[in-house]
């Protein structure tokens, strides 16, 4: 008997303490690394010229509302005029790059260029596209950045996955990015992610100026002062704290 209860009992600790335990395992897993920037507010309503999605969605049998639980890369598939972007993001302009399962593991902002934009690119740069995976890479992850923003909120100059920064301007229906592309529709919802149709494809090599200046240093580790004319050998970015 005394046998039985001294197990009873520590059958009963144990369940009390996998009971305390257990909800700290969950928090701790749910806690995003302080690089990261996921912002999630509850979803807004698609803010801009949103009236020909609408009709190319309803034309293929769906509508935003039906797309808004899905993946992102199903979402974008499933946008007409966004075939181009997909096929870029999804391995059909490259067999080498498949980006949607890293978008589908948000949460993400995406700019999505019109197939309209890709249009307006030198038939060089999509042939490069098509032939370097690397190039095609650097491009697909500078129009993604972390976070679940909508058209309300999303402005700011943000890091995008590829590194460099871009700078999106004004709110609701008159938002662009890098001053250089118009979202024509912002805030589409899908599982994970908002998506932002942009009218012009961003260019990596043509970032906004960085938030936080570089310091430049000289052959011996000095850094430069502003008015130094001696060489540069390397470019960091200060440490922060």
């Amino acid at each position: 008997m005394k046998t039985q209860t001294s197990k009873a009992l520590g059958m009963t600790a144990a369940i009390a303490a996998l009971a305390v335990s257990l909800p700290m395992a969950i928090t701790a897993q749910a806690e995003p690394t302080p690089t990261e920037t996921t912002t999630v507010k509850p979803p807004a309503d698609p803010q801009g010229n949103c009236d020909p999605v609408r009709s190319e969605l309803s034309t293929a049998g769906t509508s935003l509302a039906n797309l808004a639980t899905k993946p992102v890369g199903q979402v974008i598939a499933g946008i007409p005029s966004l075939s181009t972007f997909s096929s870029a993001i999804s391995g059909g302009l490259n067999p080498e790059v498949n980006i949607v399962p890293v978008l589908e593991n948000g949460p993400y902002v995406v700019f999505a260029p019109t197939n309209d934009a890709f249009a307006k690119l030198d038939p060089a740069q999509l042939e490069a596209l098509r032939t370097d995976p690397a190039a095609l890479s650097k491009l697909d992850y500078y129009h993604v950045f972390l976070g679940l923003l909508n058209p309300g909120d999303v402005a700011g100059q943000r890091p995008t996955q590829q590194g460099e920064e871009v700078l999106v301007t004004g709110k609701d229906g008159d938002i662009k990015v890098n001053d250089t592309a118009k979202v024509i529709c912002g805030g589409i919802q899908a599982a994970n992610a908002r998506i932002y149709i942009i009218d012009t494809v961003l260019d990596p090599a043509a970032p906004p100026a960085p938030l936080t200046p570089k310091t430049s240093f000289d052959n011996t580790g000095k850094p430069l002062t502003p008015t130094s004319s001696a060489t540069t050998t390397s470019s960091v970015a200060p440490a922060v704290g």
